[in-house]
C-alpha cells in the first residue's frame, strides 16, 4: 500500500512558470529556480553518470537529488520518461536540472516555452 501510494505521489511532474519562475514539484521533491539566474537550456538524449544522493528509479522514471562529482554540486532529476530527450536547466553557473514529462511533445512544448522566457529576459538586460 505505502509503494502505491508513494508511486502515485510520483507519477508525474507538475510543472508551473509564473512571473520570472520555473515550479517543478513531484511527491517530495521540489524546485524552485528565477529565470534570471538560469545560464542555459539545453535539450539533451541522456543524463550523465551521478551518484544518487536520495531518489529513486521505476522503470522509465527517475527523480530525486544527485551529486555531480565535478563541482560537487546537487543535480535534481524529474525525468518522467528516460528514453526520451530531457531538458537540461544550468543555472548559478554550475548547477543542473534535468526534467521532461511522458509525451515529449509536451517535452519540446516546454523547451521553447523555458527558451521563449529566457530570451524575453535577455532582450531586457
Amino acid at each position: 500500500m505505502v509503494v502505491v501510494i508513494a508511486f502515485m505521489a510520483h507519477y508525474k511532474n507538475w510543472i508551473k512558470i509564473e512571473n520570472n519562475q520555473f515550479k517543478i514539484l513531484s511527491g517530495v521533491y521540489y524546485k524552485t529556480i528565477n529565470f534570471t539566474d538560469v545560464n542555459k537550456v539545453e535539450m539533451v538524449d541522456k543524463i550523465p553518470y551521478l551518484e544518487r544522493i536520495n531518489g529513486f528509479s521505476v522503470s522509465e522514471t527517475e527523480k530525486g537529488i544527485f551529486k555531480d562529482s565535478i563541482y560537487n554540486t546537487d543535480v535534481y532529476i524529474f525525468v518522467d520518461k528516460l528514453s526520451t530527450q530531457k531538458i537540461k536547466v544550468t543555472y548559478k553557473d554550475t548547477l543542473q536540472l534535468f526534467f521532461n514529462v511522458s509525451d515529449s511533445l509536451e517535452t519540446e512544448k516546454m523547451y521553447t516555452l523555458f527558451s521563449s522566457k529566457l530570451d524575453s529576459l535577455s532582450s531586457l538586460k
